[in-house]
């Protein structure tokens, strides 16, 4: 970013901070100045703001420096910007004044906010995306938390055999909109998370969006062995070793580094099961403090939200006894529990035997549970009535929206 605005004229010297904040992307105005500054460029990059600005011709910038036309319409959107970041005068603070320091943490696998970070690939990421930007529209007191995939998702190949082939390519993070978090002297922020009786680091990027941070963790540091380096590569691993270590590196490493970051949520959203061992590590916290593993985990549950997305069994993810006692030998002794207690917080019967099934934890470590439309809200209910065998149907405590 610092070597952005050494480029650009300080006449238009903010036009970087609008590339580095997603807000542009749903903002008409802002779009435009960027299409007004290059049209070419900004088709070539591909609607990319921060790649555009590494590429434009610095005789192009001082050109726009000049530019009454654009000096105006730039005016226009740095005005419109400053008015949204202050957030006086949002839905939240208006409504709800006394809670504006109340955070929101809103875990999720996938975030999909523009093609220029490319860490999505279907619905449950565009929803989460759209939360990110509805949050702040609203005024939210909102930070997410996710995965940096520098492989993202895979773009299909046909060829003449008429197979489909997965291309993945890698991501030139210097030209998306992400930022290091750094520490109090200037190096970047290290999380570290347990997998398997092996440390594995994790650095933390920055998204901005609009009024909101994301955060993503990525373990592709110097620090790792490299088939740790490759655990944040790519979005859903096939693997289900991968997996287990993606997801607690998610739910306890995401826990971590909002603690490292300073933030202490009032509220934990699991946007899918993906990222429920944050409860387990929020409840460690409280043990450590003093509480029995019953009254951390009512407190947890009080503060805890899940969102289930899938109306079918097989897309629920489920791990084996064997390896979840593997990443979490010792880890139930924190908890000061058993290791029966702790693999009955997710058991559930599969069609291959008995297993930890995330949607299971999830739901029996949140207050508040939903599914995504009315018809799915049924579905869920009736799919998970049996976490709930002393409850009719109707009354399982799966809500909809």
């Amino acid at each position: 970013m610092t070597h952005l605005k050494d480029k650009v004229p300080e006449k238009i010297g903010r036009i970087v901070e609008i590339a580095y904040n997603l807000w542009w992307s749903w903002t008409p105005e802002a779009r435009g100045l960027f299409r007004r500054l290059d049209y070419p460029l900004w088709r070539k990059t591909l609607h990319n703001p921060v790649q555009m600005l590494q590429e434009i011709s610095p005789l192009r910038l001082q050109e726009a420096a000049q530019d009454a036309t654009f000096i105006r319409q730039y005016n226009k959107v740095m005005i419109l910007f400053d008015e949204t970041m202050r957030n006086q005068g949002s839905w939240f603070h208006q409504t709800y004044p006394e809670l504006t320091d109340k955070t929101i943490a809103y875990f999720s696998f996938e975030f999909g906010l523009h093609s220029s970070l490319p860490i999505y690939s279907g619905g449950l990421g565009i929803l989460s995306g759209d939360h990110a930007k509805e949050a702040s529209d609203l005024g939210l007191p909102f930070v997410g938390v996710g995965f940096m995939y520098p492989q993202g998702y895979f773009r299909q190949r046909i060829p003449s055999h008429g197979w489909q082939e997965a291309v993945y390519q890698q991501l030139d993070i210097s030209q998306a909109p992400v930022l290091p978090v750094l520490d109090e002297n200037g190096r970047e922020m290290r999380i570290t998370v347990n997998l398997g009786g092996r440390s594995v680091h994790a650095r933390i990027w920055h998204v901005r969006v609009g009024r909101n941070p994301l955060y993503l963790l990525d373990t592709d540091v110097d620090e790792n062995e490299p088939w740790d380096r490759e655990l944040s590569a790519r979005l859903y691993s096939g693997d289900s070793e991968t997996r287990i270590r993606q997801e607690i590196m998610l739910g306890i490493g995401g826990v971590r580094a909002l603690r490292q970051l300073g933030i202490n949520p009032a509220v934990w959203h699991m946007n899918e099961g993906h990222s429920a061992f944050l409860t387990l590590e929020c409840i460690r916290e409280l043990v450590s403090q003093g509480k029995s593993f019953e009254e951390a985990s009512a407190i947890v549950k009080r503060q805890s939200v899940f969102t289930t997305h899938t109306p079918v069994p097989a897309g629920h993810d489920a791990f084996g006894f064997q390896i979840v006692e593997q990443y979490f030998n010792g880890y139930w002794d924190e908890l000061g529990i058993s290791r029966e207690h702790f693999l009955s917080l997710g058991g559930h019967e599969e069609e291959w035997g008995m297993a930890f099934n995330m949607t299971v934890l999830a739901l029996k470590l949140s207050g508040q549970s939903n599914g995504v439309s009315k018809l799915h809200g049924q579905i869920s209910r009736e799919m998970w009535q049996e976490v709930w065998p002393d409850k009719a149907r109707a009354d399982v405590p799966i809500t909809s929206i």
